[in-house]
């Protein structure tokens, strides 16, 4: 295959990566990727960028609860108590990202992209989300939960990483 090929990735997800990585070198900022659903798609989408290395410190794909627990450092207690798809989960991702990377923003994806494993209080499509900013306030918590519906294990991957980039942007607000 000779043909020059820049993407492999959707045009509007590469085009937010773009501006996060712009935003972030701007302010100084290094940045950090735990991700569970989304399969590494947040830290795919970054690295299509060139120079993204100036912005992006590291990103962990910990997509089975032992790889949440064994790699990023995730207390098991969180996990049994609150369960893999919850706001505290993806707090304690984005906090051991940070801290594990040294970077200055880290965001966590965790969530049900389907089609199945959804349950009535969980079904397809919820993704949580988490922000953690190096030397902030440890009672402040960035971290919200989505339901972006059935719109396939594709459409909710997509969306779920889009909303990731858009929360690494410096001085980002709540989900």
């Amino acid at each position: 295959m000779s043909e020059k090929q820049d993407s492999l990735l959707p045009a509007v997800l590469v085009e937010r990566a773009r501006a996060v990585i712009a935003a972030n070198r701007s302010a100084g900022l290094r940045v950090a990727v735990a991700e569970s659903c989304t399969g590494g798609l947040v830290s795919a989408a970054l690295t299509e960028i060139p120079g993204s290395s100036d912005v992006l410190e590291a990103g962990w794909v910990v997509y089975a609860n032992e790889a949440k627990t064994g790699i990023l450092g995730l207390s098991l207690d969180v996990l049994e108590t609150f369960g893999a798809v919850s706001i505290a989960t993806a707090w304690g991702m984005a906090q051991h990202a940070l801290a594990k990377s040294g970077a200055d923003v880290a965001v966590a994806i965790t969530g049900i992209a389907g089609p199945g494993g959804g349950e009535e209080k969980k079904p397809v499509g919820t993704v949580v989300f988490a922000r953690a900013e190096k030397n902030a306030n440890p009672d402040k918590i960035v971290a919200d939960r989505k339901e972006f519906g059935d719109l396939g294990r594709g459409g909710v991957r997509l969306q779920a990483a889009l909303c990731a980039l858009d929360l690494l942007m410096p001085e980002s607000p709540a989900p």
